[in-house]
């Protein structure tokens, strides 16, 4: 006999996933996925007449209906995978990570009818509550049956979701531009999203000057510590700042061109793991300024080179890596300082945070901070650190105070409280 499977969505509504062994016992498992009960329990009805096989002429996910298809019209995944396989501009690894999230994650989207059926999602049959459906399934994750306190699939932070539904979006868009057209809008337009705010595992730490001190005090190796203050004095990405050249500075304007950044190669490829390439986006080329001590420090590591060689290497002379650095450099020192009275625990990436939080403590407009860190957007910038702006706290202030505490002017009305 089929069987009825009750599933709850985060948002009070259900799915009801009816549940066979085709053909009886010994047969594979079947399932077909409905909006209400009432047609979970009618299509339970069908297949027990039929003795545990689907209904004469019903398709997976169709029903009995045949849907008009328009012409081009394939699975959503297929067609974000043709969509990806198709982007100019961008590096294997990043067409890589592309995929993955299509795989792993908006996979997951599924289409429901108007009668309630949930059947697969192609590019033209989604629509914005299915977007709005999908969100909720990557904010709930999912439990397993067998032991609800493991998870099948974790739920997913909210930059994660924010930054696959962008992805979805260019999908979709690509559809409604496509000759010819597959859709005449964009489903994912619209959609409510999780606040970026309402997470704290990804929470930014910003190190005072002698905060970082203490961390700096502890790392003993010149090498790592030449490039641990280049990181927090500049701002720089670690992939920029690793990937420095002795061409890339100007001994003249005391400035500092990123032009490159390391990339980590897909698995499988020939060659090196990591290799130089283009920095994060077109913005992220820039030019940075250099104090007198930067300067001073970058003629001392650049004397004996030549025009291509790194300005940053370990003792050995190679390149940095990430995990190198991190194991044996920077984790260290941090736990020394930890033990010695710090009471925060920064990452590498942190450095940048700390420097942007000290320019704005020292009151230099986000326009320029964005340029000086290479953001793509303002919006990135004033999203990241416009709460640590607070040069006008004084002057706010002031005029509230003002308001309150100076007298009325003659003749002005006066509002007075009644006893009592």
């Amino acid at each position: 006999m089929a069987s009825i499977r009750k599933r709850e969505r985060k948002d009070g509504t259900a799915i009801y996933q009816v549940r066979w062994l085709q053909g009886g016992r010994g047969g594979d498992w079947e399932t077909e996925k409905f909006g209400d009960e009432t047609s979970a329990e009618e299509f339970k009805k069908l297949v027990d007449a039929h003795r545990q096989q689907w209904p004469t002429g019903w398709v997976k996910g169709k029903g009995f209906v045949q849907e008009t298809v328009l012409d081009g019209d394939m699975p959503l995944t297929e067609w974000a995978h043709r969509y990806i396989d198709r982007l100019t501009g961008i590096d294997e690894r990043t067409r890589r990570d592309y995929k993955r999230d299509v795989d792993n994650h908006i996979s997951l989207v599924q289409h429901t009818q108007p009668s309630g059926l949930v059947v697969d999602a192609t590019i033209a049959n989604i629509t914005a509550n299915d977007i709005q459906d999908w969100v909720r399934v990557e904010e709930a994750g999912e439990r397993d049956p067998e032991n609800p306190e493991e998870w099948l699939r974790r739920p997913s932070s909210p930059k994660s979701i924010a930054n696959r539904h962008g992805l979805l979006s260019t999908i979709v868009q690509a559809a409604v531009e496509a000759e010819p057209q597959l859709r005449t809008k964009n489903c994912c337009t619209g959609t409510r999203l999780p606040r970026l705010d309402d997470g704290i595992e990804d929470e930014m730490c910003f190190l005072e000057h002698d905060e970082y001190a203490r961390i700096a005090t502890e790392i003993t190796d010149s090498h790592a510590r030449d490039l641990a203050d280049w990181l927090v004095g500049t701002g720089m990405r670690w992939g920029e700042a690793t990937a420095l050249q002795v061409r890339d500075i100007n001994l003249t304007r005391n400035t500092a061109s990123v032009h490159r950044a390391w990339k980590r190669a897909a698995p499988g490829e020939p060659g090196p793991s990591y290799f130089l390439g283009p920095p994060k986006t077109k913005k992220a080329r820039r030019i940075v300024a250099l104090t007198g001590s930067q300067m001073e420090m970058l003629r001392r590591r650049m004397a004996g080179k030549s025009p291509e060689d790194l300005i940053f290497e370990t003792q050995r002379g190679h390149s940095w890596r990430h995990t190198n650095f991190w194991r044996r450099r920077w984790v260290p020192a941090v736990e020394a300082a930890i033990a010695k009275g710090l009471p925060k625990r920064p990452r590498i990436h942190d450095l940048r945070h700390t420097h942007v939080a000290w320019l704005i403590a020292a009151k230099i407009p986000l326009p320029a901070i964005q340029v000086r860190l290479g953001h793509e957007s303002i919006t990135t910038t004033v999203d990241r650190y416009g709460h640590l702006v607070r040069e006008l706290d004084d002057e706010i202030t002031a005029v509230v105070e003002r308001a309150l505490v100076e007298p009325a002017a003659p003749g002005a009305r006066q509002l007075v409280p009644v006893a009592g």
